[in-house]
């Protein structure tokens, strides 16, 4: 599983000119889902999220996390993070997880992050989005489970 995270003023999400989801303060999770992901992975990428001391304390370090700000997160899904570039000009995303083990695993995703008490946005999978970030910072990090476990 591979996430994009960035921490952000807001975010929000549109579908054909509508808002279905915003958040203030926190983080957009960008989500990718694996052929060989499983909710072992899921569970460990949540949890690095929640924990991911990237909020900045008085002192202006990055020392306190989304649950210590009682920040707001908003998940999309996003296959192209599997895209291999290594041949020719255009990605090959046989990596990614195909629709009906991906929607799973990145609904599986959200719960585990709505577990953890905060408020929780998404977009729709499969979806054509637009997604507005206004990226804090700016920071971001990037997660591969593969790596991390």
């Amino acid at each position: 599983m591979r996430a994009v995270v960035q921490r952000v003023k807001e975010g929000s999400v549109e579908i054909k000119e509508k808002e279905i989801g915003k958040i203030e303060q926190g983080l957009v999770v960008l989500l990718g889902v694996g052929q060989n992901d499983t909710e072992k992975d899921a569970e460990y990428i949540a949890g690095k999220i929640i924990n991911l001391r990237i909020f900045e304390d008085k002192e202006g370090k990055m020392n306190l996390s989304l649950k210590n700000i009682n920040g707001q997160i908003l998940v999309i899904s996003q296959f192209t993070l599997y895209g291999d570039c290594k041949k020719g000009r255009r990605p090959s995303f046989i990596s990614a997880a195909l629709p009906d083990k991906a929607v799973k695993l990145y609904e599986y995703f959200v719960r585990c992050i709505k577990n953890y008490n905060l408020k929780v946005e998404t977009g729709q999978f499969q979806a054509m989005m637009l997604v507005k970030i206004f990226n804090d910072g700016p920071v971001t990090i990037f997660l591969d489970s593969e790596k991390l476990i």
